[in-house]
């Protein structure tokens, strides 16, 4: 599950740099709110997390909903088989197993380990060489399995013969061309043709285009009516209705257009516009893992005359008495709404057995909903006893109908976003009423007409999680009031003494408050289109960003619209960083006259503390590179750690020899505070320093120094992370010598975690060196520490407490005799009970945790999945840590 969880994370992050798209006025006439400044600004303004924390409410969980979850997983499956080149002779080959999938990495095993899996490794399907069973024999390469099993059979061409009869290979095009590592929704491009069946009758099929795919939900165009889109329709590609082209032939149904679209079109018209259609279909075929996840159809049980309760679909706002009217097959049949007048309107949906908003008599009462009666039903209350005599209709049995009782985890006052029934094309911020069973009430918060809540089930296609239309660049309605609110004030950064963190607008001149204008192009462009941002894990992070939280980025965002792709990557900066409001302090002095911006509206947590800025933000491709070296500036890092350029080994910069000092001074800021190299004299009086920042930064690598102090003791590791986080403003009292030496630490202490990639603060060092003894104790170095230093303090003294300083650290680092990926459960235990977390050995071996896991695990993982208190849990983490910084250094490369 927290896989699941943390892969369904980082689809949305990088589902969210797709294009833009604006719904259309499909199946709808797609009215906007009335408003001065227009519907975009709206829906710029929106932001689900602020919503949610004003209204109170909750998100219902991405778990309930299974199309969303099906559509998130990978083409390949567990048990599929493919050929792999052997990680010991990459001439050679081996078939090999999927295990599992995440996103586009596969974890296999060699065939003939049967169940033994401390073999078993990841692969990413983008880069290893992996191929379909059967491509070593077509192309005479060698097939031979590993050393480590190859004795176990006499016979392995008969092995792989028993092994291979009847699994399913992984498919060529999957994993060779440009389908590479998709899943099944990237596989549905613009243009791709599919069959759609009628909404009537079953055995009658047409061929649609593709006109949108947005995160699987198809925006559908029947072919011969191109020119139009009046008669669009909106399906997710889960939907029984949609078939491969080539169905309807296969299953002899008929090929025809729908009934009310017919007229439009000669039948010459019609047959030219079909017989294109299938040219293009051959030429260019959808490929079949499209379908894969496409539910069969169980038999039915219904009969004609069968009394049932239904939605009205046409108004899907009420549930009316219905009966079966029409059985096609054992699959397929028709319900009809009950309508007792002369002249009913005879509304009738195809169904099938397991069809949304068909309910077995009685439901409503039992559920105490209201049961709306039939048109023309002329008595007062209605009753299905009397109401069956009146018709001599039998009802349909309970067997007829799925679970009615399955809710799927949703509750009253959750919010999500759902399918405007009267608009196709608009998708509203929606609120859960009630839940009644398998059906549940929804209110539409940003509907552009009133309309009362309507019906829909749980397992509906028309509604998805919260962030899934802005993880797919899709404009979602706001409510209401959450526009009119943000006329009134615009959002600032809240200071850390609790300043209001809004100010109203009529305060602020208008020049200075530049609204973003709508897009109108409808569609990316290679104008606003932003090239691939590599976030450099190597490259030196400066005095705000944690290198460690840094290296836990992915390793690139985008390609896609410059403002999505920008404001993801600022983004995780500001949760990379120590102190996340700092930087979004920083981020709003990033300006330039010169750039065509666009405003968006960034947020930081922080110690249970919400803050906000509104950051300008480039849109076009053009100034992406100088947009991405300001905000380096700002943040005094390297101009690298984030930009269009990949640093592959050696930073271009040279970053990796500059401390903080330096990078203060290349940057242009503050550039009195440069000191010679270690040992020369010195002097105090270089000038003054803006006293805030500069103590802020040295309070911090203060921090790191009382920690590198600390011995075993598992308070003083708490607390060295609460002093951290409780930097009290009157800390900036102290006198300039004391700062001069701060400083000289801060650079010594930047120079040594530049020498390793991926390093993070330590938290507790918990690994004596034999200089220990001569130490102080942590209390007294602690209370020295913050005392201010006299100017006597000779250089050469400093000097040598930095070369001591730097010796204890050097000493502290661990040297691997082996890669971690490679060690077993066994290796990893045998590690830990080295270290002085060993009580927490046999946690890793019940829960068969090995090298590739230990790599993966985080502070949050380890206090959720091993259930550890925070004290031992940072402890622990330290000790991973090291191996991590260790494995970059010795392995990486």
């Amino acid at each position: 599950m927290e896989t699941r969880a943390s892969f369904i994370a980082s689809m949305r992050e990088t589902q969210h740099l797709s294009p833009e798209k604006d719904p259309s006025p499909a199946n709808g006439d797609g009215e906007h709110f009335d408003s001065d400044e227009g519907s975009s600004i709206e829906d710029t303004d929106f932001n689900w997390d602020e919503f949610l924390e004003e209204t109170g409410a909750s998100a219902a969980p991405h778990t309930s909903f299974k199309h969303v979850e099906i559509s998130l997983q990978s083409s390949f499956q567990p048990g599929m088989k493919l050929e792999v080149a052997s990680k010991s002779n990459p001439d050679t080959y081996w078939v090999a197993t999927i295990i599992t999938t995440c996103g586009q990495l596969l974890l296999l095993r060699y065939c003939g380990y049967g169940d033994d899996r401390r073999a078993d490794f990841w692969c990413d399907v983008m880069t290893a060489d992996l191929h379909p069973v059967g491509w070593c024999t077509q192309n005479n390469k060698v097939l031979m399995p590993p050393d480590a099993i190859k004795e176990k059979y006499m016979d392995w061409t008969e092995f792989l013969i028993q092994d291979l009869t009847g699994a399913r290979t992984a498919p060529a095009n999957l994993l060779e061309g440009p389908l590479r590592g998709k899943n099944p929704v990237d596989l549905i491009t613009v243009d791709s043709l599919i069959e759609l069946q009628d909404s009537q009758n079953p055995f009658q099929y047409w061929i649609v285009s593709v006109v949108e795919n947005v995160g699987g939900r198809l925006r559908l165009r029947y072919v011969g009516l191109e020119e139009t889109e009046s008669y669009d329709q909106w399906l997710f590609y889960l939907d029984c209705r949609l078939r491969p082209v080539g169905w309807c032939q296969e299953n002899k149904y008929r090929m025809d257009p729908p009934a009310d679209i017919y007229s439009l079109k000669t039948i010459t018209e019609w047959k030219c516009a079909l017989e294109k259609s299938l040219n293009d279909a051959a030429n260019f075929p959808l490929p079949m893992e499209v379908f894969k996840d496409h539910a069969d159809l169980r038999n039915h049980f219904f009969t004609v005359g069968m009394k049932l309760e239904a939605v009205n679909m046409r108004e899907p706002f009420h549930i009316c008495p219905a009966s079966v009217t029409k059985v096609f097959n054992n699959h397929y049949l028709q319900v009809t709404i009950d309508d007792l007048r002369p002249e009913p309107s005879n509304i009738s949906m195809l169904c099938h057995a397991d069809s949304l908003g068909i309910l077995p008599i009685q439901w409503c009462l039992k559920n105490g909903v209201n049961l709306t009666p039939p048109k023309g039903y002329s008595g007062q209350d209605f009753d299905w006893a009397d109401y069956q005599k009146q018709c001599g209709a039998e009802a349909a049995p309970h067997l007829c109908f799925r679970n009615t009782s399955f809710s799927r985890g949703f509750t009253k006052n959750m919010k999500l976003e759902a399918v405007n029934p009267r608009n196709p094309a608009e998708i509203c911020v929606a609120s859960i009423t009630s839940v009644k069973g398998r059906l549940m009430w929804l209110h539409l918060e940003g509907s552009q007409m009133p309309s009362p809540e309507y019906i829909v089930d749980v397992e509906s296609m028309d509604i998805f999680p919260v962030g899934w239309c802005e993880a797919n660049a899709y404009n979602l309605t706001p409510p209401h009031k959450a526009v009119l609110r943000r006329k009134r004030r615009i959002a600032v950064v809240q200071p850390e003494e609790q300043l209001p963190s809004t100010v109203p607008v009529e305060k602020i001149p208008h020049d200075l408050c530049p609204v973003p204008q709508p897009d109108t192009t409808g569609t990316i462009n290679g104008r606003y289109c932003c090239p691939q941002l590599y976030i450099n894990h190597r490259c030196f992070s400066g005095p705000y960003l944690n290198k460690g939280r840094i290296a836990e980025l992915p390793q690139s965002v985008g390609p896609g619209k410059c403002v999505l792709v920008l404001k993801e990557v600022l983004s995780m900066v500001i949760n990379a960083a120590y102190k996340p409001g700092s930087v979004l302090r920083e981020l709003q002095l990033v300006e330039d006259p010169q750039w065509n911006f666009q405003e968006e509206t960034l947020k930081a947590k922080y110690r249970g503390k919400t803050y906000r800025a509104t950051v300008k933000i480039v849109r076009t491709s053009d100034q992406v590179a100088d947009f991405c070296r300001r905000v380096c500036a700002k943040l005094e890092c390297c101009p690298n750690l984030f930009s269009p350029v990949l640093v592959a080994e050696v930073c271009p910069e040279n970053c990796s020899i500059h401390t903080k000092t330096k990078y203060t001074y290349y940057y242009g800021k503050r550039k009195k505070i440069i000191k010679p190299p270690i040992g020369e004299n010195n002097s105090t009086k270089s000038g003054h320093v803006k006293p805030a920042r500069r103590r802020k930064r040295r309070k911090s690598i203060f921090v790191q120094k009382k920690r590198r102090s600390s011995a075993v003791d598992l308070n003083a590791a708490a607390s060295a992370e609460e002093s951290e986080d409780d930097e009290p403003d009157a800390m900036e009292d102290e006198t300039g010598s004391e700062e001069t030496s701060s400083e000289l630490r801060d650079d010594q202490t930047d120079t040594s975690s530049a020498e390793v990639p991926s390093t993070r603060p330590r938290r507790a060092v918990t690994l004596r060196s034999s200089t220990e003894q001569d130490r102080p104790p942590p209390t007294e170095r602690a209370r020295r520490s913050r005392r201010p230093q006299p100017h006597a303090y000779s250089e050469a003294e400093k000097g040598t407490q930095a070369k001591e300083e730097i010796k204890q650290e050097e000493e502290e680092k661990l040297v691997l005799d082996s890669n971690p990926l490679e060690w077993t459960v066994t290796d990893v235990v045998r590690f830990i009970k080295l270290t002085d977390c060993a009580p927490l050995a046999k946690i890793f071996q019940e829960q068969d945790i090995d090298g590739q896991a230990l790599l993966l695990l985080t502070l949050p993982t380890v206090q959720e999945c091993m259930e550890l208190k925070l004290g031992p849990a940072i402890k622990l983490c330290h000790q991973i840590e090291r191996v991590k910084v260790a494995f970059y250094a010795q392995y990486a490369n």
